[in-house]
């Protein structure tokens, strides 16, 4: 990790939202309908596949346990889960410290790029005064992050002065994918940080964004110094 970015890219949901557990419960309770082994099944892979959308999810349901359903029950799933989270994303906690960081970075650039459906992620950052945070875009599903990091370094961003904050393994994966630095916050994610020590040693944990933003000032104030120190020399 260096000691800034121009490009800071952040997951929603366990990042910037405390919504993982809004979501987990979410997908239970929508897959009901399937039976409660199905809905199991479901919170299961869920939690396994965080970072994955709705639609790649509600997909691998209705492939296992009724694939003789129809676009009609999909959708019926969509609404169901749109329905439970909505309400709670607009009032869940969101990442301290993070206006203090975004005053912090003030010259770098700042983009979502979430698991969350685009249309509504929009739509609850623009009630929640959060989208002007981020100059970049908010982006989300149904297209998938790897493609939307693609579609970004195609327009013009750099993998080698970004930095990925993200909360799950899939976070980690995609940044990885495009030699894009990571860190991994940890408070609010469902990954524990002893299976991130175990799959991506060498990523960075931290609690929060707060300590994210402290660890970067820390590392800014070194290299300044460090660098006084090497004109004093010269």
């Amino acid at each position: 990790m260096k000691s800034h970015y121009q490009h800071y890219l952040f997951d929603c949901d366990g990042v910037i939202l405390d919504a993982n557990r809004v979501k987990t419960d979410a997908f239970g309770g929508c897959a009901e309908v399937y039976g409660s082994a199905a809905a199991a099944d479901l919170v299961a892979y869920h939690q396994q596949t965080g970072g994955v959308s709705r639609y790649q999810k509600f997909r691998w349901l209705l492939d296992k346990y009724a694939p003789q359903a129809g676009e009609e029950d999909y959708q019926a799933l969509l609404d169901c889960y749109a329905q439970r989270v909505y309400e709670q994303l607009l009032t869940c906690a969101s990442a301290p410290g993070l206006t203090d960081f975004r005053a912090q970075t003030s010259a770098s650039s700042w983009t979502v790029i979430s698991g969350g459906d685009q249309t509504e992620l929009r739509d609850i950052f623009e009630q929640r005064d959060l989208a002007t945070l981020f100059d970049g875009g908010i982006f989300g599903s149904p297209t998938d992050k790897m493609a939307h990091l693609e579609q970004l370094i195609s327009a013009g961003l750099n993998p080698e002065t970004s930095l990925f904050i993200g909360d799950s393994m899939y976070d980690l994966q995609c940044a990885k994918a495009f030699a894009i630095d990571s860190v991994f916050v940890a408070d609010w994610s469902e990954v524990s940080p002893a299976t991130v020590r175990n799959q991506a040693p060498q990523t960075p944990i931290f609690g929060n964004i707060a300590e994210l933003a402290t660890a970067l000032s820390e590392r800014s104030m070194t290299t300044a110094t460090s660098g006084n120190k090497d004109s004093e020399h010269g």
